[in-house]
């Protein structure tokens, strides 16, 4: 679809791998870079009902297979960045900064998002400065670690309907839980945006903190080579790898994928040059070797998209 009244951008048969972190994967048919957020509201509104429709922020927890997506791809970072202090009008002294909320769009980076709260004197973002992903994708699955979520935090949130029509929602409003979330009543409608409440505090502090996990993280996940962060959700109880590492997956491949050795619920792709299918079928593997060892059934925190070659 294109129209005179769009202002962002309309691409055919887009290489996926370079907008998704394990850099690996299909084309999709169609691709829409958009403007800002009322520009994707008109897109959304010009576009078939029917036409399958894959949000992308910074493609971190996303593997679109080598057969490619038939649908249209919409990429959402450095175009919905809006971050602001907003007043909570709910209140009865709501322009009081202690009383903001956090307006952030969909496709503002965690980590940005976390030092915005900081230098505004906010505390409690410290854990979505480790997540490498959007607010879009945090909504969508409740990012979290170190013990917080990200929905542990969401006031209301700015959906967009597929005819582009704008509304906005509550908590109550969705099934929410760890790494999952739905909207009960509807299933034409995409995350836009979120209010989010941080309590104030020392925002020096708050930075220090970043400071230390990121560097945590830095010593124990493989951050240098392609990957797309954890693969499986933690299962009750336990954690998924010390599940694959005991049973003696680390450094394990198909292809050019590989279980990392130094996190094991991480997949790498070193040099890139992995496909799509070598990296699902290691991530097949790995679950059905956890599932025969240890009765235990790994559920994956990644998007796997799109058809086969």
């Amino acid at each position: 679809m294109r129209s005179e009244e769009l202002r962002g951008e309309f691409r055919d048969d887009e290489p996926m791998a370079g907008h998704v972190s394990w850099r690996a994967g299909g084309i999709a048919a169609h691709a829409y870079f958009p403007a800002d957020l009322d520009d994707l509201a008109v897109f959304l509104h010009g576009l078939r009902h029917d036409e399958p429709v894959l949000m992308v922020g910074l493609g971190s927890n996303l593997l679109v297979r080598d057969g490619g997506f038939e649908g249209t791809a919409i990429f959402t970072h450095g175009a919905l960045k809006n971050l602001r202090l907003e007043s909570d009008s709910s209140l009865l002294t709501p322009h009081s900064s202690s009383n903001s909320l956090i307006y952030a769009e969909v496709g503002v980076a965690s980590p940005q998002l976390a030092r915005f709260a900081a230098n505004h004197g906010r505390v409690g973002t410290e854990f979505l400065a480790g997540v490498p992903g959007c607010v879009g994708g945090a909504l969508a699955m409740n990012a979290g670690c170190h013990g917080s979520e990200t929905w542990n935090h969401v006031e209301r949130v700015l959906m967009l309907t597929r005819r582009g029509e704008r509304i906005e929602r509550r908590p109550e409003d969705f099934e929410i839980g760890y790494r999952h979330v739905r909207l009960k009543a509807a299933n034409d409608e995409i995350f836009a945006a979120a209010w989010l409440r941080f309590p104030a505090g020392d925002g020096h502090a708050s930075r220090e903190r970043m400071r230390e996990l990121l560097e945590k993280r830095a010593a124990t996940q493989p951050l240098q080579l392609p990957n797309a962060g954890s693969v499986f959700r933690n299962p009750p109880g336990d954690h998924a790898a010390r599940l694959i590492e005991a049973a003696g997956l680390k450094g394990a491949n198909e292809g050019a994928a590989r279980v990392s050795e130094k996190h094991a619920n991480f997949i790498v792709n070193p040099g890139g040059s992995a496909t799509a299918s070598e990296i699902e079928m290691l991530v097949v593997r790995v679950q059905s070797t956890v599932l025969e060892k240890f009765g235990v059934e790994l559920v994956r925190e990644v998007r796997i998209m799109g058809v086969a070659a």
